[in-house]
């Protein structure tokens, strides 16, 4: 750490003192003993992980015992895995799907309530309600919600003429209902961050945009949307990563099923793990999902540093 600098105020026994005072600071050993629990921390719980993952991925199990030394073929089995195929397959098509409609919908909302409507507060803590739910709450309220006798949702259809759609029962609906339920739940979140940088963008710009006699239209995508860029792209990415990782919906709602048509990547790492006591696949294939989401976040972080530069 480099020393403070003193600058010579004409008193020696002031500069003295001064100096003395620079030295104490740069060698007071506070600052690291309030360091210490987050370095003891992320020590604990993200970096012994990591390493014991990547060294349980180069072994073999057999009944949740080591069982020998098999170097990268649990490695080279991710690419010959056809069920492994199927299971990123599926997520896949749930991040993109869910992410899509949680932006747009999400940032359209933001933009709705930002404006000046009557019984707004009551709107807005109505849409941040379903953040404080626990996913496997979620993934259990959905069983009821999509029932397909008496459940909420095929009632009403039925009321209004149209037949019930067996939501939990097939491989077409399956997906649609657990990607519904995401959204319900990870829309306030897009929402909520949206319109907290909505409410800071400088309100000078739209006044002189509108002496102009510039339009809603033009005001949105000649000052909204370019000073939003960055904040959306930060969603983004937080939701990008949260989004491949998803497990707890899946697994309280559906099991997977029917078939395997809900089954997304990490629910069959845990079953590959605790179903069939294959530690050392699953843990590769757990590095194999880390390499994905570094490689996401390095790209969009790119973006997002380079917005951020050209915005300051």
């Amino acid at each position: 750490m480099a020393q403070e600098s003193v600058i010579p105020s004409g008193d020696p026994t002031k500069d003295i003192a001064q100096g003395d005072n620079a030295d104490r600071r740069t060698k007071d050993p506070t600052g690291m003993f309030f360091l210490l629990p987050a370095a003891v921390w992320v020590l604990l719980f993200t970096i012994f992980p990591l390493l014991y993952a990547l060294y349980t991925s180069f072994w073999s199990f057999r009944f949740g015992q080591r069982n020998q030394l098999v170097g990268f073929d649990n490695f080279v089995r991710l690419f010959t895995d056809g069920n492994l195929h199927f299971a990123l397959r599926v997520t896949l098509t749930f991040v993109i799907v869910t992410v899509v409609v949680e932006m747009l919908v999400g940032f359209g909302l933001a933009l709705l309530l930002n404006q000046e409507i009557r019984g707004k507060s009551v709107l807005r803590a109505i849409m941040v309600l379903p953040l404080f739910a626990t996913p496997v709450g979620m993934g259990f309220l959905g069983i009821t919600l999509f029932y397909e006798i008496n459940g909420p949702l095929n009632v009403f259809l039925r009321t209004l003429g149209l037949e019930g759609i067996p939501w939990l029962s097939t491989p077409q609906w399956a997906p649609v209902a657990v990607m519904l339920i995401d959204i319900w739940q990870w829309t306030p979140f897009v929402f909520l961050v949206s319109l907290a940088a909505l409410q800071g963008l400088p309100v000078d710009l739209y006044e002189a945009a509108e002496v102009d006699g510039a339009s809603g239209w033009d005001s949105f995508r000649n000052i909204t949307l370019p000073l939003m860029t960055p904040t959306l792209w930060l969603i983004l990415l937080l939701r990008l990563v949260e989004a491949f990782k998803v497990f707890d919906i899946p697994a309280s709602m559906t099991l997977g099923g029917p078939g395997r048509a809900t089954e997304v990547y990490s629910l069959f790492t845990y079953r590959t793990a605790l179903r069939f006591f294959d530690h050392g696949y699953a843990a590769a294939q757990g590095i194999l999902l880390l390499f994905i989401v570094m490689l996401i976040v390095t790209l969009l972080f790119g973006r997002i540093r380079e917005l951020y530069e050209v915005g300051g």
